[in-house]
């Protein structure tokens, strides 16, 4: 038996603000397809240098809402993605309003969470960063 990763799924309520936090990330738009019978959009994302499929979120925005479905959408886990810079993106994401729910003290790991609430790890790519203020005393907003 073989098996293949394909994407992980996350349902959102608010497309373009969803799109414009995951491009902040790096991640860029691969595909989209919008399904007027289903009345629902598909937008894939994936890192510049994975845009052969193996590496997608697929963002699934129903077009008359997701009435219903748990506000928290934790049930699922997280997205982790290895960045470059881990503190200078968590300082692009902070300057645009985006919450650092687990900042990065250890120079390896930090966690926020999109606007559909869904939670984001960001680590690291090679060695750990040297401790750098303000992160290092920095404390945890809410969960991750």
């Amino acid at each position: 038996m073989s098996i293949t990763y394909l994407h992980t799924m996350v349902r959102v309520k608010d497309l373009d603000k969803t799109i414009e936090f995951f491009k902040m990330l790096g991640l860029k738009e691969r595909r989209r397809s919008e399904n007027e019978k289903g009345r629902f959009t598909l937008v894939f994302l994936c890192p510049p240098d994975q845009d052969d499929g193996t590496a997608d979120v697929e963002l699934t925005y129903n077009w008359d809402g997701d009435e219903g479905l748990p506000s928290d959408s934790r049930h699922f886990g997280h997205l982790a993605y290895k960045v470059d810079d881990l503190y200078g993106l968590c300082q692009t994401l902070m300057d645009a309003g985006v919450t650092i729910n687990r900042p990065p003290r250890d120079g390896h790991m930090a966690f926020v969470r999109s606007p559909d609430n869904v939670s984001v790890e960001l680590l690291q790519a090679g060695e750990a960063l040297p401790p750098e203020e303000p992160w290092a005393s920095m404390e945890n907003t809410g969960h991750w």
